[in-house]
């Protein structure tokens, strides 16, 4: 019956997977009317660009179409801006969205200002669409970019280079200001540091820009705000266009100004979202499209409101959901195998139920435990630019690699740490005096039974990762959800990257599920209760980091943490993977008696999946 019952959720699985993928490929496809493949053109020193190709079957050699550039910001890989591509693909225009240096399947770079000196990509990739014969089917005076965050930066930059700005440090000739410009047109998404005068002065491109209204960001904006009416960085934007005695002092937010024949189309967009969530928002899309097929005269485009790159997001969702579903049938079964047979032990009795003094040490340990999360986390953050400076730094190391993924790993460290000498502490002076004894926590084990445990944790791991594969070689999508994704497309190096992090990250894995099984499973109470308890505690004190940095936000109009806001804002994409690891690591234990197996799966497949997301310095070019 077991069996039967492994059998049936594995197909289950698989099925969610399959609809998923399906799904999530005909929406990228536009029901087939859009060809999408995996494309990778040679750089600079040795360094080598990624990306996505779209073209609608209806761009040809006799119909040229518009080119739009693609590129992601920090910490996002090519398929994070599928909303983008999307959209655009749909509507006749051919996309080539980039993972940009250092992030996805693309090279590394020299370069510590990359998104400025080669525009994350975008400049030697516009430098290919633009000289080579292969694209023929593209209509090569309607070359656009666009970009977010970082990205955003890195289309602007672009635009100055091709404009005629000459690369600092090159013996190049700049462009000449008597020929058109490369880029005819680029829309800035969600950044305006860079929109100075020296940037912009060599700009002869149509320029639209959307900053989120409510971006946590803006404190360095130089009127500390992000309402971009009487923003410096959106008036000298508009102000490019105009002779001095004829410039406006107030920006109208959604006018076009200018004239696109001409280059000198400007407009300036101001939608009302945070920071990380405006790539997701129809209206900021809407804004994009609208944009690119009016500046490129797309003839009976769909209007901006008929978006469908939504129901992609929740096609790999489904897709996700299947594939950590996956993790539960594909043990089970595998522990049919004699050589993993013996991991199958009864369940150890629950602790008994906690007295009042018992309680109230339990929850003290709850709220204690979520406050310290909450604290250590950004002297965790400043602690990685001591710990590990070429990374914190942007160079090439092969010193743990990963910028952002380095504070969470800290933090992981010192809250398992932590976590383990207060079980210790918790069982020496209250547990075994108040009935608890060694055969209810699941620890004893032995070297063998180790070895077997890893073993099958690898088999589960590499499991997961050849369905995921398969999918991406089939439908050409991956498992994601917003900033939640188990990627498939990255560098074979990463999983030497991946011994320097998972033993590190093992600690905090290892005493979650200690937590979780040896220290919270009471005789009486409710399995969907204890499960929703350690949900919480294993993300409530990431969840008051947010709280904190917001609640400053919406009080002051400035977020609490400004030099690590960046690290912080990224806690949206490991919240829920924290929520739901106690689930996962009460399942193991309920199949094997033992804590052990959940956090040797969890531990590979979940920063696995962090750290093929993540900026990555590794020398690869």
């Amino acid at each position: 019956m077991v069996r039967m019952n492994s059998v049936r959720q594995l197909t289950g699985s698989l099925g969610l997977i399959l609809l998923g993928a399906a799904g999530a490929y005909l929406i990228k496809t536009a029901g087939g009317s859009v060809d999408v493949v995996g494309i990778k053109i040679p750089t600079q020193n040795g360094q080598w660009i990624t990306a996505d190709l779209f073209r609608p079957k209806t761009a040809t050699a006799e119909n040229p179409a518009p080119v739009i550039v693609v590129c992601p910001g920090f910490e996002r890989s090519k398929e994070a801006l599928d909303s983008y591509s999307i959209e655009l693909a749909r509507r006749g225009m051919v996309v080539v969205t980039i993972d940009p240096y250092n992030q996805g399947a693309s090279s590394s770079t020299k370069e510590k200002r990359s998104a400025t000196v080669e525009g994350y990509g975008v400049i030697p990739m516009v430098e290919y669409i633009f000289s080579t014969p292969n694209l023929n089917y593209i209509d090569k005076s309607k070359i656009g970019a666009v970009g977010y965050s970082a990205g955003g930066n890195a289309v602007l930059q672009a635009a100055s280079h091709f404009g005629g700005r000459r690369k600092k440090g090159s013996s190049a000739p700049a462009a000449s200001k008597s020929t058109p410009s490369k880029l005819a047109a680029v829309f800035v998404g969600g950044y305006v540091l860079t929109l100075t005068d020296a940037v912009l002065a060599s700009v002869r491109s149509n320029v639209g820009m959307d900053y989120a209204f409510y971006d946590e960001g803006s404190f360095r904006n130089e009127l500390h705000n992000a309402d971009m009416r009487k923003a410096p960085e959106a008036l000298r934007l508009v102000n490019t266009i105009f002779e001095e005695d004829h410039a406006i002092a107030e920006v109208e937010i959604g006018k076009v100004y200018g004239d696109a024949a001409s280059r000198t189309l400007r407009v300036v967009h101001n939608t009302r979202n945070l920071h990380p969530f405006l790539p997701y928002d129809r209206e900021s899309i809407g804004h994009i499209v609208d944009f690119f097929t009016g500046v490129f005269e797309v003839k009976q485009p769909l209007p901006a409101w008929n978006q469908t790159w939504l129901y992609k997001e929740l096609f790999t969702f489904i897709s996700l959901v299947g594939g950590l579903l996956l993790l539960v049938p594909c043990a089970a079964l595998l522990m049919r195998l004699p050589v993993f047979s013996t991991l199958a032990q009864p369940l150890p009795p629950p602790l008994p139920a906690p007295s009042s003094r018992g309680r109230i040490l339990f929850w003290s340990m709850f709220t204690f435990s979520a406050l310290l999360a909450c604290y250590l986390f950004v002297p965790m953050v400043r602690a990685t630019f001591a710990v590990f400076p070429a990374a914190s730094q942007s160079q090439q190391t092969w010193w743990f690699p990963q910028r952002i993924n380095n504070a969470i790993l800290l933090w992981a460290v010192a809250n398992g740490t932590i976590g383990l000498a207060a079980f210790w502490l918790s069982f020496r002076f209250h547990g075994r005096k108040n009935g608890v004894t060694a055969d209810m926590l699941g620890l004893r084990t032995s070297a063998g039974e180790l070895l077997r445990t890893l073993g099958l944790a690898l088999s589960v791991c590499a499991a997961f990762y050849a369905v995921l594969f398969a999918s991406y070689a089939v439908f050409h999508v991956d498992f994601r959800f917003f900033f939640v994704s188990a990627a498939a497309s990255f560098p074979t190096d990463m999983f030497l990257v991946a011994l320097e992090y998972l033993p590190l990250f093992f600690i905090f894995y290892f005493a979650n599920s200690i937590r979780v099984n040896s220290a919270s499973r009471f005789e009486g109470q409710k399995e969907w209760v204890s499960m929703l308890i350690m949900g919480l505690g294993n993300s409530v004190g990431l969840m008051l980091i947010l709280a904190v940095q917001y609640q400053s936000f919406v009080r002051t109009g400035t977020v609490f943490w400004t030099t690590e806001w960046l690290f912080a804002n990224l806690l949206f994409g490991v919240i829920p993977m924290m929520f739901v690891l106690p689930y996962f690591n009460r399942y193991f234990f309920r199949v094997t008696g033992k804590v052990y197996l959940g956090p040797m799966v969890t531990c590979l497949v979940f920063v696995l999946m962090m750290l093929t997301n993540n900026v990555c310095y590794i020398p690869r070019s």
